[in-house]
Parts: C-alpha cells; sequence; structure tokens
C-alpha cells in the first residue's frame, strides 16, 4: 500500500509543495473581513516522518490578518499536518489502514514501522472508524466514493476507493491526501449530531 513512500524525503518535499498551493489559494482569497494576510508560520515537529526530512517540511504554513480589530489566524487545509496532531497525516492514516486491512499488521509491526505505540495506533484506528464517519465533512463527501456502500469500513474505504495504480504511488497519496485536506483546518473534524 505504498508504504515504503513514507520513508522518502522526497515525498515529503512534494507534500510541501502541495502545502504551499493551499497556503496561495488562502492568500489570495484573504480574510473574509477584508484584511490583508501576512505570514504567521510556525515550526512543528512531527513524528513519524522520514530520516532527513527537510526542516521546510516541518512548518505549518499560517497567517494572521493585518486588519487592526480583526488579527484572526487563517491556516490553510494541509496534506501533512492532521490538525494539532504530533504525527503526520499519511502516518495516522496508513497505520490505521494497515491494522484494519484484509491481512491486518500486527501492533508490534506497525509500532516499528511508525514509531507509534499500539495505544496510539488503537486510537487512530478509533478517529477514522469512529469520529471521523460522524464530521460533517464525510457525511457530504462519502457519495464521492466509487461505492458508497463501503464506508462503513474505514480506513480500508478510502484505501480501495484511492490506490489503485500501483504504478504511480505519489499520485495515489495525492488523491486522497487531497480529499482529506478540508478536515485538517480548526473545525475539519467536527463532529454533527444527527
Amino acid at each position: 500500500m505504498h508504504c515504503n513512500l513514507l520513508r522518502d524525503p522526497d515525498f515529503f518535499r512534494f507534500l510541501w509543495c502541495l502545502d504551499r498551493e493551499f497556503a496561495n489559494n488562502t492568500r489570495e482569497n484573504g480574510c473574509p473581513c477584508g484584511g490583508r494576510l501576512h505570514a504567521g508560520n510556525y515550526f512543528r515537529n512531527p513524528r513519524g516522518g522520514p530520516e532527513g526530512m527537510p526542516k521546510e517540511c516541518c512548518i505549518r504554513l499560517s497567517f494572521c490578518c493585518g486588519r487592526e480589530g480583526c488579527r484572526k489566524r487563517l491556516t490553510p487545509p494541509s496534506v501533512r499536518f492532521l490538525g494539532p496532531k504530533v504525527y503526520l497525516l499519511p502516518v495516522i492514516f496508513l497505520a490505521a489502514a494497515m491494522r484494519q486491512g484484509p491481512s491486518p499488521r500486527s501492533m508490534r509491526e506497525l509500532a516499528v514501522l511508525f514509531g507509534a505505540d499500539r495505544r496510539t495506533i488503537a486510537r487512530w484506528q478509533v478517529l477514522w472508524q469512529e469520529h471521523f464517519p460522524q464530521t460533517r465533512f464525510w457525511k457530504v463527501e462519502r457519495a464521492r466514493l466509487p461505492h458508497p456502500n463501503e464506508a462503513t469500513l474505514l480506513p480500508q474505504a478510502l484505501v480501495l476507493a484511492f490506490f489503485t495504480n500501483p504504478d504511480a504511488p505519489r499520485d495515489d497519496w495525492e488523491r486522497l491526501l487531497r480529499f482529506l485536506a478540508p478536515i485538517t483546518t480548526a473545525g475539519g473534524m467536527m463532529i454533527t449530531i444527527k
């Protein structure tokens, strides 16, 4: 399932470029108050990345409104970070999917592979299987899946939907992470009550 790509620093440079694209779009749209946005980037110390991951890949792109009285922070979507979580989004997704898949990997193997203990991986499974399906984002976007009835099998349903080309793993990851990007901002994982 393209696991080796998560050990490649160049892959995270590629994700950095995608995040810059989201940041440029956010800056162009400006603040809802009409104020000008100024860079308010901050350093993250993410876990689960490859050895030698470039420093710029640890920067969370963000903006602050320059208008007096507003000063609102606007953080664009990301394909690298899932809100305040310390592990990288691709790692959080992949570990939960590998634990659930048709031949689930053992917690010990996943812990070695991603550097996360079994309790953390178990929380990631809860995130994808219980919390994510209750979000407004998922309730709207699940219709985009080719087999919406498989949506109860998260995150495996997303693997089946997005990992379709074994010869182009970067393309598969890009499609999946762009799809998930809206949940990476404040309120993106907000659960909606029925």
